[in-house]
């Protein structure tokens, strides 16, 4: 599994869960909740694979990745590995960033176009508290209703996007605050009235050398939603216990969904110990199937 969408209703007989995958998963996916049903919800998988508008004529980074000098990039071994290697840095080699359930976030109107508002939560994520608050935040004209990430002097645009080119320089501010991708609020019929996805189109185009940035979902994203993201309460979403070790502990407990983003995900052996009791504490280990992974408790 990759990502999954919410759409929230206060009847749970009505709460839509929508979940995509891929072919490798999609079979066992649908098995999973078939044998674990969620109480009076509904479940919708869908298999990535089966959209067949998602193809190389309409989305660019399918088109990209076609290409031979994106495939030298990725898979020859002959790059210098060094961090002062520039773009040639393995962090930005990584093949997640090849994957379109990691673009798919750029198509949630054609995924799903009889829905006006959907609430995107990653896989890596914990939802803690009831957020049903989120579908009454007025997100005031704007698209992604999103957490900022920006303290003083970090995660700002600057960090993700490449300010010497004057594309990026004439067209935004590099102290803009960034957001999180991971827990976002998006209001579709807004998406559909400023073509947000052909935004997303122009700017995937223009990078297909990556000389506006270097790979992921995040800069693009920036770059797409700029000044079309209302910020949201940070008690909605608190992210880095996938790599922070320093994250207050009232903070995690307070927060309606914690992210584990970053590499240490909770269910690996690498995982943060002092954040993973708020992932394990939901796992059902006496679960036939659960067993089976060997998961530490």
């Amino acid at each position: 599994m990759k990502d999954f969408f919410f759409s929230e209703l206060q009847d749970p007989s009505k709460h839509v869960f929508h979940l995509v995958t891929d072919k490798l998963n999609f079979g066992a996916m649908n098995m999973w909740f078939i044998l674990n049903p969620p109480g009076e919800a509904t479940i919708h998988v869908e298999n990535v694979d089966e959209f067949k508008w998602l193809n190389s004529s309409y989305c660019p980074v399918l088109r990209q990745l076609e290409s031979a000098s994106m495939k030298e990039y990725y898979f020859k071994a002959d790059h210098p590995t060094t961090l002062s290697s520039g773009s040639s840095n393995l962090k930005y080699r990584n093949p997640k960033y090849l994957s379109m359930l990691n673009h798919l976030r750029f198509y949630l109107p054609e995924v799903y176009p009889k829905l006006d508002k959907i609430l995107f939560l990653d896989d890596d994520i914990v939802v803690q508290k009831d957020l049903t608050g989120l579908w009454a935040v007025d997100l005031q004209g704007m698209v992604n209703g999103a957490v900022e990430t920006c303290g003083e002097s970090f995660h700002r645009f600057d960090k993700y996007l490449n300010f010497s080119n004057p594309h990026i320089s004439k067209n935004f501010n590099p102290n803009a605050c960034g957001w999180a991708y991971g827990m976002n609020m998006f209001d579709l019929k807004e998406w559909k009235k400023k073509d947000i996805t052909g935004i997303y189109h122009k700017w995937q185009n223009m990078n297909e050398d990556r000389v506006l940035w270097k790979l992921g979902t995040l800069p693009p994203g920036l770059m797409t939603f700029y000044g079309l993201t209302h910020p949201l309460s940070k008690s909605w979403h608190v992210l880095g216990l996938g790599y922070n070790p320093s994250i207050d502990r009232t903070e995690i407990e307070n927060a309606a969904v914690i992210h584990y983003n970053g590499n240490m995900k909770p269910w690996l052996e690498i995982a943060m110990t002092k954040y993973r009791s708020y992932w394990t504490k939901y796992i059902k280990y006496d679960h036939p199937y659960i067993r089976s992974c060997k998961l530490s408790e």
